[in-house]
């Protein structure tokens, strides 16, 4: 009976063995888990929860809604440039502020009629000097000498004033009594034979070929001929004109910056040199700027010559001559200054017999008492007075008009 049970044990013991084996053979056999990394190791993670679902599901929460002016938007970025766009987009507005504003001159049509408050000390000594001699009841020698003295004073000339004085004795003689409507009617209409109203007073501004208008400037140092070179420019300009400038006055300092600084204010570009440079060269290369432009008009200054130095006046010619080589010069304008009186009819003589001058431009008539001297000079070169000088503005400079002029003289 042992016997039995002792073998049923070992019996009992051999199968759990041998289930042991199967189930470690059987664990072996299955794949092994991927290695985990060493950091992951130390860092213990919780699972995530897991969704609610049906009845545990929780219940939305109301929040507080924003209007869409509550709202926030991201700021777009800044926009940033290349460091070279930045220097580049910096000189240009440099550039921007520097340039000079564009001026639009006034309309010259009528210039001397809005000016003609600037003739009155000529006014008061010429035409109502002259008015009031006339006015005296007797007219004896006298009175007629004095008429003639204030003639001469006003720088008339020796010949024109004897001529003038001939023809009013005649007048006055005929005429008899004498109003003063008369007498200023009468005066008027002498006064405006003696300057002439039949003269071609316009600036030749249209060259017949197919080149721009070439006009010169010439006179003495002093006379204020490259600021009247400027205001001309603006007169130019003013009537519809495109202009070159050629700063062919290479010998004063600073004369082509100051002709510049005029061009700039209409917008007329300047053609210059070096300094001391050849001043047909300059008028030359203006006259060649203009035409590769198409400008209408090159205004060309030159330099003040003193009319003792045979050598300059001799350039002066020559500046003529070379400019020439592009086509003729369409006005050769001589300024002179209204107060030297007949001290610049000499200047004026000597220029003349250099270059044909076709026009004259009285300076800082003004300032002056010689109104004459309009006549005188007319006289002299046998050529109309085309511009008047009447104040240091920028466009003081006016077309001469006779009828103008005399009025200005004589009052209303």
């Amino acid at each position: 009976m042992e016997t039995v049970i002792l073998a049923v044990v070992i019996a009992l013991v051999a199968i759990a063995a041998l289930s042991g084996l199967v189930v470690s053979s059987r664990r072996k056999k299955q794949l092994p888990p991927s290695p985990t990394p060493p950091s992951a190791e130390r860092e213990v993670t919780a699972p995530p929860p897991e969704p609610h679902v049906g009845d545990e599901a929780e219940l939305g929460r109301d929040e507080p809604r924003r209007t869409i002016e509550e709202v926030d938007l991201p700021e777009a970025p800044a926009a940033t440039l290349e460091p070279v766009e930045a220097e580049e987009l910096e000189r240009i507005e440099q550039e921007l502020a520097a340039a000079p504003e564009i001026e639009v001159p006034a309309p010259t049509a009528g210039r001397l009629v809005r000016l003609r408050s600037r003739l009155s000390r000529s006014q008061t000594s010429l035409g109502q000097g002259l008015l009031s001699l006339l006015s005296r009841e007797h007219l004896d020698e006298e009175t007629w000498e004095e008429i003639e003295d204030t003639l001469l004073t006003a720088d008339v000339g020796v010949a024109p004033t004897q001529e003038l004085v001939e023809r009013l004795r005649t007048r006055v003689k005929v005429l008899g009594t004498r109003t003063p409507a008369e007498l200023r009617a009468l005066l008027r209409e002498e006064l405006l034979a003696l300057i002439g109203t039949d003269e071609d007073r316009t600036l030749h501004t249209e060259s017949p070929e197919d080149t721009p208008a070439v006009l010169m400037v010439v006179g003495v140092n002093g006379t204020g001929k490259t600021t009247t070179t400027g205001k001309l420019a603006r007169v130019l300009v003013a009537d519809g004109r495109s202009v070159v400038l050629g700063a062919a006055d290479t010998f004063r300092a600073a004369a082509a910056d100051q002709l510049q600084t005029w061009g700039e204010r209409v917008g007329a570009r300047t053609v210059r040199g070096p300094e001391a440079g050849d001043p047909a060269s300059v008028a030359y290369d203006a006259v060649k700027e203009g035409i590769a432009e198409g400008a209408d008009v090159v205004l060309i200054d030159t330099a003040g010559r003193l009319h003792t130095k045979t050598g300059l006046m001799d350039e002066l010619g020559k500046v003529k001559r070379v400019v020439e080589k592009h086509g003729p010069v369409d006005e050769v304008l001589l300024v002179l200054d209204a107060t030297t009186g007949q001290n610049g009819l000499v200047q004026a003589r000597v220029f003349a017999e250099v270059v044909d001058i076709t026009g004259i431009v009285l300076t800082k008539l003004d300032g002056t008492a010689k109104g004459g001297i309009v006549v005188a000079v007319q006289r002299e070169l046998g050529v109309p007075v085309k511009l008047v000088g009447l104040g240091e503005g920028p466009d003081d400079l006016a077309p001469f008009e006779p009828e103008a002029f005399v009025d200005a003289l004589i009052g209303d």
